[in-house]
């Protein structure tokens, strides 16, 4: 199993790029940001973790920006969104961001999406939030064609161009992976319907190896290999070498693990605390 490494990425945070250089110095094998692009302040919608919403989500920096000067800094560290949120981007456009990021680190682009809990903050970008699923596999699925065909063209509700050019493509082939951020059975199918992995948040699962091997079923049942389907989590919660371990033994292809977010100060003992696992979830 490889070990990445999550940052809710703020101004007040420790910077991505001194962050990717730790990381990889001590072997981690990824870094993971999140996005918001915006939050409104009517706070309609209640935070899913409960209580008042945490300050960093209304002041996260952007992710792909962050990811190249981390990109800039390391030779392999891998770069992934935790998560996406791609229904309020322009897909032609967003297509060509992570094109152009994936070039220019040598195809080290992890691109994880998710449909997002805030209704109003989709609302702003022209986002039903009854519809916000469908809306998320038209534009993954008009990004792949951008991504995979020299002439692409997408029909659909929400997304429809004609035949274009979109350079350049991505290093990595067929694409960069694809990697749904979500807890729940619908959210397994999915991935199985249009993605490459599954990485949810360990908190919001009750019963871990009854979901990967409903993931399994469902992969099965539309003739797709489950081992083809990376499996990832965010370990946000009880993370110790035994935590790690389990999931490991479950399978498990990634943990993301968390950093401090606002004292940049406390990092470095973070990271020191799990490296040394490192070579051991590997075994």
């Amino acid at each position: 199993m490889k070990l990445g490494v999550f940052c809710y990425n703020t101004e007040y945070s420790i910077r991505p790029d001194r962050l990717a250089v730790m990381l990889e110095e001590r072997g981690y094998e990824s870094i993971w940001l999140p996005e918001h692009t915006n939050i409104p302040t009517s706070r309609r919608s209640p935070f899913p973790g409960g209580g008042d919403l945490p300050k960093p989500y209304y002041h996260m920096m952007n992710p792909w920006v962050s990811l190249g000067a981390a990109a800039a800094v390391t030779k392999n560290l891998k770069l992934g969104t935790g998560i996406s949120l791609v229904i309020q981007h322009d897909p032609i456009v967003l297509a060509k961001e992570i094109a152009t990021l994936d070039v220019i680190s040598g195809g080290r682009v992890l691109f994880g999406i998710g449909g997002g809990w805030n209704a109003e903050e989709m609302e702003q970008h022209g986002v039903p939030f009854d519809r916000r699923w469908k809306v998320l596999r038209e534009k993954i699925e008009a990004i792949k064609a951008l991504w995979t065909q020299e002439k692409a063209s997408y029909d659909g509700e929400f997304v429809r161009f004609e035949e274009t050019w979109s350079y350049p493509k991505p290093v990595q082939q067929p694409h960069p992976p694809i990697i749904l951020g979500s807890a729940t059975g619908q959210g397994r199918q999915r991935v199985v319907n249009y993605c490459d992995g599954w990485m949810p948040i360990n908190v919001l699962l009750e019963d871990m190896p009854a979901a990967v091997d409903d993931l399994r079923q469902r992969a099965e049942a539309a003739g797709r290999n489950p081992d083809d389907i990376e499996l990832s989590i965010f370990a946000q919660v009880g993370v110790d070498e035994d935590l790690l371990k389990r999931y490991r033994d479950l399978g498990i292809g990634r943990s993301v693990i968390g950093v401090p977010t606002s004292r940049p100060e406390k990092v470095e003992a973070v990271l020191d605390r799990f490296a040394p696992l490192i070579g051991e979830l590997a075994a």
